[in-house]
């Protein structure tokens, strides 16, 4: 992983218009990840999904709460990707009231994929998902990784949450400016 270049997909996001009429004042809008990644230094996390718990209550809050001290130590910006369609991550992420990290829709796993990072949860209905990750892309090339130990498709329902939590994240950024 580390040195290899982030692939080259697009992100189906929505944006607001206000030109757009109606209640639904947004647009769709592709994202590619040269926009996201190109000239920046990014912390990324994966998670399995919008609403599950230990994404909502403890990945995404802990990333937001140490957004400052990540752009502090070298980040440009802090974006959580997750397998779900933009309407979900647009309702997720409302309804989580965070301020900070930035949220990337990949709806249909091609990201998640192409990353191996694509895992297989059909036992607990939620199809295929995102292994828990974090890393740090410069330009978009692969700077530092965090996988969760055990990635598996199916049976075991382990979830892991460790090192790619932000304080690992932090603390790699922290020593690789020393």
């Amino acid at each position: 992983m580390i040195g290899n270049r982030v692939p080259d997909v697009v992100f189906k996001t929505r944006v607001r218009d206000e030109s757009v009429e109606g209640p639904n004042p947004f647009r769709w809008q592709d994202l590619p990840t040269s926009e996201v990644f190109a000239g920046r230094r990014v912390v990324v996390f994966g998670l399995p999904g919008a609403f599950t718990p230990t994404c909502s209550n403890e990945q995404c809050p802990a990333f937001d709460l140490h957004y400052d001290d990540l752009r502090t130590a070298g980040a440009d910006e802090v974006y959580c990707i997750t397998v779900n369609d933009a309407f979900v991550v647009f309702q997720w992420a409302k309804q989580l009231g965070v301020k900070n990290i930035k949220f990337l829709p990949d709806g249909s796993g091609q990201f998640t994929r192409r990353m191996g990072m694509l895992i297989n949860k059909e036992h607990l209905g939620f199809g295929y998902r995102s292994w828990r990750y974090a890393m740090v892309v410069n330009d978009g090339v692969i700077e530092q990784w965090f996988e969760e130990p055990g990635i598996n498709d199916e049976g075991a329902d382990a979830d892991p949450y460790t090192v790619s939590s932000p304080d690992g994240v932090l603390a790699w950024l922290k020593a690789s400016r020393a």
